[in-house]
């Protein structure tokens, strides 16, 4: 049997098929890990993964935009894998989130960067554009709808509130906690595989995942951002999207039903949706190389 010092090394910017390097950066009081890669000279695009990934998420893509002249900067976001896993709830709320994305922003250099979400990352992606839009280039989404069409369908959609039965269950003290971290994290390596295609996530990837949710702090921090929404909300200060966005839509979500993707490109100034009727909520996963190259087509039309 696989012991956990057996596993490969999550942090390791080695597992990319390009040159990368890991390196610490100072978030809203927090340090946050990143993995960068590209010529520190090119436009920067900042990847956000969510819900239970980490900067390994965006394996894929992170090659695709190097080759298309991309500096790529990737955050472990704060209560996953090295970044810092503050205690508090209130740590997690969509504010600091925010500031921790507007940091890493910041250190590129640059006064602004192409920003890019998955899952949870997608909605700290929306909401920095909607709160601070002059550090956003371009936006680019992947499998979640803008906060204020989240809100409203999960008010008055049954079949959402059903799907959202979940993260219900993560207001409850402790339990999450124990529930999903209890025989080396088989219950969120269930969640990866049964959300996603077959064959999505290979066993050596997950070794990866297991290793770094055992990281102290990490499983009460992952749970710690459903906390923060429930108790503190999301709702933006502004419902326009001033910056070009790109929606990229799975339809076979498990999570989010699929009338949230249209609605919520009817917020933008610039929108535009790209749906997958036959991939999951990790299309960028299932369909790497098209998601890739709608990205890339989206962010060199910056510079028409």
């Amino acid at each position: 049997m696989e012991t956990a010092t057996q596993r490969d090394p999550p942090t390791d910017a080695e597992l990319l098929s390009v040159p990368a390097s890991s390196e610490r950066i100072a978030g809203d009081g927090v340090d946050l890990h990143v993995v960068t890669a590209g010529d520190p000279e090119d436009p920067p695009v900042v990847l956000l993964h969510g819900f239970p990934d980490f900067w390994y998420g965006w394996r894929e893509q992170v090659p695709a935009l190097v080759d298309a002249g991309y500096r790529v900067v990737a955050p472990d976001q704060r209560g996953y894998n090295l970044s810092d896993a503050p205690e508090a709830v209130r740590d997690y709320r969509i504010d600091r989130l925010v500031a921790d994305a507007a940091a890493v922003v910041r250190s590129t250099g640059r006064e602004s960067a192409h920003v890019v979400g998955h899952d949870w990352g997608a909605m700290v992606a929306w909401s920095l554009a909607l709160r601070r839009p002059s550090l956003v280039d371009r936006l680019g989404i992947v499998n979640v709808p803008h906060p204020t069409v989240f809100g409203r369908t999960l008010r008055s959609n049954p079949r959402q509130i059903l799907r959202s039965t979940y993260a219900f269950g993560m207001q409850l003290p402790r339990l999450p906690e124990w529930a999903l971290s209890r025989n080396d994290g088989d219950l969120l390596a269930s969640t990866l595989e049964s959300t996603a295609r077959p064959g999505t996530f290979s066993a050596a990837e997950l070794r990866r995942y297991r290793a770094a949710w055992d990281h102290p702090g990490v499983v009460r921090g992952m749970v710690n951002w459903y906390r923060a929404a429930g108790r503190y909300g999301i709702r933006p200060p502004v419902d326009r999207v001033e910056p070009s966005t790109l929606v990229v839509w799975g339809e076979e979500d498990d999570a989010l039903v699929p009338e949230m993707a249209g609605e919520s490109v009817e917020f933008c100034v610039d929108g535009r949706l790209e749906r997958f009727p036959n991939a999951s909520h990790w299309v960028h996963l299932e369909r790497p190389d098209t998601v890739s190259d709608l990205l890339v087509d989206h962010l060199d039309a910056a510079g028409d």
